[in-house]
This record gives structure tokens, sequence and C-alpha cells, in this order.
């Protein structure tokens, strides 16, 4: 099954693509779509753009965004869940189902540890991934959120081997 996970934002969108077979991982690509300067309809649009780009280039059949982290700052975080609703957009629009995460979710998924910080989510993104490279913690997360995906549908196996 090949996973597209999202880390939704205003500034930078990271996204990341796997490839699950089991319990077996294999990075594809990952990238960071930057909305630029300007109003926030045209920064939503090249948000839109570039995600909708990196699915068709990609083609996954699974998605997965994380939840928005509401923060102190009202308007702060309606601009991100604006920024996040584009990101559904495009994943609903290119037809694929989306399971969405709490960050200490993805963060236990991935480090085992709700509480872990970027570096942390990097490294074991990094260890999981072997051979994947990216510039921006916003990509790593993406990554992350595609992980935490792939071992929601591992099916559970009981002592005999058998699905529990």
């Amino acid at each position: 099954m090949r996973i597209i996970g999202i880390d939704p934002g205003l500034r930078r969108a990271g996204w990341g693509v796997i490839d699950s077979d089991g319990a077996r991982l294999r990075h594809v690509a990952n990238g960071v779509c930057l909305s630029g300067e300007g109003d926030l309809a045209a920064r939503l649009l090249r948000l839109h753009i570039g995600l909708s780009a990196a699915i068709a280039a990609h083609a996954p059949d699974a998605a997965a965004i994380e939840h928005t982290f509401v923060n102190t700052d009202p308007a702060g975080a309606l601009k991100l869940g604006q920024a996040r609703g584009v990101a559904l957009l495009a994943l609903a629009q290119a037809g694929l189902a989306v399971e969405e995460y709490a960050p200490n979710a993805v963060k236990k998924a991935v480090v085992g540890a709700g509480k872990a910080d970027k570096a942390q989510v990097a490294l074991m993104v990094a260890r999981l991934l072997p051979g994947a490279r990216a510039e921006a913690h916003d990509a790593w997360d993406a990554l992350a959120v595609a992980i935490c995906r792939a071992h929601r549908v591992i099916p559970l196996r009981g002592a005999a081997g058998f699905a529990a």
C-alpha cells in the first residue's frame, strides 16, 4: 500500500510518501509546499497546487494527516485550520480516504513516546526508512504521519501467528 502523510501548515506543509508491505516500510518521496507571500487566498491556492502535484506524482492508495495543534493564538489556529482544510480538500479530490491522528499519537507510533521532540521523530523516521533524506522537519513529520497510518493497518498477530 502506498501512503501519503501530511503535516499541515500555512507557511510550510510537509508531505511524505511511503510504501507499506506488512511491517516492511520503504521511503518513496517527501517534500515541503511553501505558500510564499501574499494574501491568504493566494497562499492557500499555492498550498493546494503543491499538495495536489505531490499526490498526482506519487499516486497514493491511502492518506493520513495530523490534527491541528491548537495553541493560545486563535487567529493563528484559524489560519492553520484553513491550511489543513486545503490539504484535506486535495486528498479528497484525489479520492483518498483520510485518517487523522493527533500529534502525540504519531510520535508514540514512531518513537514510542508521545512527548518526543522533532529531532527524535526525524531520527526514528530515518531509522525506519533507510535511505530517506529530508531537508525540513515538516517533511520528516509528514513521513511520521504516513508511518503511523501504516502501523494502524498492520494486523495484530496472536501467539500462534493468527490475526487477533
